[in-house]
């Protein structure tokens, strides 16, 4: 049966606030005597800077300052770095990218220049009457075009716009196993570019202390440790003098992971004018000036034996990433991808080759799942085409394919320790009755809709940074924080790691305070990017409470009069098993001098842990209009150990959403021409609304993970991973009659009915 957990125990501790208006988000703080930031934008996609007039903007009322890129040169601001390493490039270039455009705009959304102002709306108007000379250039936003000889140049230090290479596999022994293959199917394969639309935009305080020299950015952000360090890198200090905190996060995705150009400008403008200064982005600022995801383009081809048994996988990526390079731009197509890459299968050799090109469009960084949706969605398409195209049954395919001896060592060098790769699949061919879907069928054809099944596997890496810390302290108020470095935006981390506190301590819950998202409050930090916070915030926690345990022994042994071995600690209470004795543990940290038993924990060089399901969509598609209607969803997952169903339900449920999102209507997309972007506002981004989605059945089938001592798999990426090769094979399918194998994401009603239009033609 799906899962369906739902007692009051389940209850997430954070819904109280939540629920009743409690949250506290970066737009609802104010600080006493703040300034008012708005940002001039470039509206051209690629232009000389001429003159900036900003005499109309300093007559308006309320306005205190109008700042430009040179500003920011004299008072030694720095480029923001792209920090970001990896074995197997062969060329990374990292351009400037100064806060505020110097010379050059080079995307629309580029900042330009900084207004300050007294109150929110005179910033706004004082931006209004800016006036700026563009000498407007030629403009590429199309990662092939950007490649041509006579293409714009964005960058001098980057001929032929190449941003970076990569390539890993066993190039001579790929090609030979193509050339034995008895079967070969190619496929050029569009991951669409899509941005994560997080319910909260964007928004930052800065602030300034001249007596300390202290900077302190609170933002909407998910890596506060990660964006300390690039700030202060920017700044030109040392980090213990940059403090970064979050509030709650309305959703990140990835996308609030990274330093961005105001987080600099907000600290910057704090400093040069003494007082804190405050932004708020409106949504066509996260649209055109916040990350993007995804955008590759692939090659990708399959070798296949008489039999349907994999050989060889080979993909040729070109990724946009636009006009800069982000923090961590190169890693999702890059370090990341291959770790996925051949998904649930055994292929015995897998290349992989990627080329990095800039281009005149927002930046590219990592958005949920960072690679392993583009690496998963290759492989489910051509297993899917080579079924077709070769008479194979596509799901036999997949059984007799998936990994099957344990533990596994990819093509790629992944040491797989387990997984449900063969069992996901026959259960989800059961739970999606595939025997009935013919029936099915005959029954929308009667209606004149055409139905399809589909389904598609995944192979989660997750990992993300391999260290992580977590520290717990007694404070003076009788409560002990747990403080951790993987932070939330919305996943419920208050409510899992404050339950395994309780668990394993043996104390109330109201014992317990969660701390996060604080440089000044946290040891250090990486953030919950890449599905790692219970593998790696959770076996952290462990580590510095088996700490305590230990610690506060010694301790209880003193006062107990007891040799530290014959006591044991049983439901929050050191116990003497001889004669009873025992002494709890607030009682023994009390007595532990300055803190004696507040314990920091850090785990270093964690193994990657491997998340796995088989998830089948099934469709009807209007012939008429080429409206594709979802109407069944299941998902069979293995998240290894489940701590808590109801917050790994919500988990997979977003990730569906944002998955079918990307495969049905979401599209970052700009004028070839122009440069412009055409999908700025809500009103041409198509987001999924609750109404596209049928009741979404998913089944909890978990193996325990030996990467970790709690057993867990990282849960938060999976959906989006899985659903959008289930669900365009699931509209492929009913396109099958038709003679149609193929159509790249957004598959939109417009484009399916240009593509049943074409077939018929």
């Amino acid at each position: 049966m799906p899962d369906s957990t739902h007692s009051a125990a389940a209850f997430r501790l954070e819904d109280q606030r939540f629920l009743t208006g409690q949250g506290c988000f970066v737009a609802d703080l104010n600080r006493p005597k703040q300034l008012h930031a708005n940002i001039v934008r470039a509206d051209h996609a690629h232009a000389e800077i001429g003159e900036i007039d900003v005499s109309a903007a300093l007559e308006v009322a309320g306005i205190v300052a109008v700042l430009t890129a040179a500003d920011l040169t004299d008072d030694g601001i720095k480029p923001m770095p792209c920090p970001f390493v990896a074995d197997a490039l062969t060329t990374m270039v990292v351009p400037p990218r100064p806060a505020l455009a110097q010379g050059r705009v080079r995307h629309v959304g580029d900042p330009v220049v900084l207004v300050l102002a007294e109150t929110e709306a005179a910033a706004r108007l004082g931006a209004e009457a800016v006036s700026i000379d563009y000498d407007v250039l030629p403009a590429v936003v199309d990662e092939r075009a950007a490649l041509r000889a006579d293409a714009p140049l964005l960058w001098d230090e980057a001929p032929g716009n190449v941003a970076f290479r990569f390539e890993k596999g066993d190039a001579a022994a790929t090609n030979a196993a193509f050339a034995d293959a008895a079967h070969v199917v190619e496929l050029e394969i569009v991951n669409n570019r899509v941005t994560a639309a997080p319910l909260e935009p964007r928004a930052g305080i800065g602030e300034f202390d001249a007596a300390t020299g202290l900077y302190t950015l609170t933002c909407s952000g998910q890596s506060v440790h990660g964006i300390r360090r690039q700030l202060a890198t920017v700044l030109g200090v040392d980090d213990d003098k940059v403090r970064v905190t979050a509030p709650d996060v309305g959703g990140g995705f990835g996308l609030k992971n990274f330093l961005y150009s105001e987080w600099v400008l907000l600290t910057w403008a704090a400093r040069r004018h003494g007082r804190p200064v405050k932004w708020v982005a409106d949504r066509i600022e996260d649209f055109s000036a916040a990350t993007h995801g995804r955008d590759i383009r692939a090659t990708a081809r399959l070798a296949l034996d008489a039999e349907g048994r994999f050989l060889a996988f080979d993909a040729e990526l070109l990724a946009n990433i636009g006009a800069y390079l982000s923090a961590g731009a190169p890693g999702p197509s890059t370090r990341a991808a291959p770790t996925a890459m051949g998904g649930v299968y055994a292929i015995p050799l897998i290349r992989m080759r990627t080329t990095g090109v800039f281009t005149n469009t927002g930046t590219v960084d990592a958005y949920r799942g960072a690679g392993k949706p583009e690496a998963n969605f290759m492989i489910e398409r051509l297993i899917e085409v080579a079924a077709r195209r070769c008479r194979f049954d596509a799901m036999d395919l997949r059984r007799r394919n998936a990994i099957s001896q344990l533990p596994y060592r990819s093509a790629q060098g992944m040491s797989i320790d387990g997984g449900r790769f063969g069992a996901n699949i026959d259960a989800a061919i059961q739970h999606a009755d595939r025997a009935g879907f013919m029936g099915r069928r005959r029954q929308s054809a009667e209606r004149g809709r055409l139905r399809g099944l589909g389904f598609g596997c995944f192979l989660e890496t997750s990992r993300g940074a391999p260290q992580e810390g977590a520290e717990i302290r007694f404070a003076g108020d009788g409560k002990i924080e747990l403080a951790l470095g993987t932070e939330s935006n919305g996943q419920g981390h208050e409510t899992t790691f404050t339950r395994l506190a309780v668990e394993r301590l043996g104390l109330p819950i109201d014992t317990f305070r969660y701390v996060q998202a604080d440089t000044a409050r946290t040891r250090t930090g990486f953030g919950h990017g890449g599905a790692r916070s219970m593998h790696m915030g959770g076996t952290a926690l462990l580590k510095a409470i088996d700490g305590v345990i230990e610690t506060g022994r010694g301790i209880a042994a003193t006062l107990l009069q007891a040799d530290a071995g014959d006591i044991d600690f049983i439901d929050g209470e050191f116990v003497v098993g001889a004669t009873g004795q025992s002494a709890g543990l607030l009682a023994v940290a009390a007595e532990a001098d300055n803190g004696g038993l507040d314990t920091f924990a850090m785990i270093e060089n964690a193994p990657f842990n491997f998340p796995n399901g088989c998830h089948a969509a099934e469709v009807e598609v209007d012939p008429d209009t080429g409206e594709v209607n979802l109407v069944r969803y299941i998902a069979v997952d293995d998240y290894g150990t489940v701590l808590d169903p109801q917050l790994i339900r919500g988990q997979v449920l977003g990730g569906i959403a944002q998955g079918v999102g990307q495969a049905l209507g979401e599209h970052i997309v700009y004028d070839d021409s122009s440069g412009q972007l055409m999908s700025a506002t809500m009103m041409d981004y198509t987001l999924p609304r609750a109404t596209y989605f049928p009741v979404i059945d998913i089944y909890l089938e978990g193996e325990p993970t030996t990467a970790n001592p709690l057993g867990v798999k990282g849960a938060g990426q999976a959906g989006c991973i899985a659903a959008p090769q289930a669900v365009v094979n699931a509209v492929l399918d009913a396109l099958t009659p038709l003679g149609i194998d193929h159509i790249d994401m957004p598959l939109t009603a417009q484009c399916v009915w240009r593509a049943i239009h074409a077939a018929k033609d």
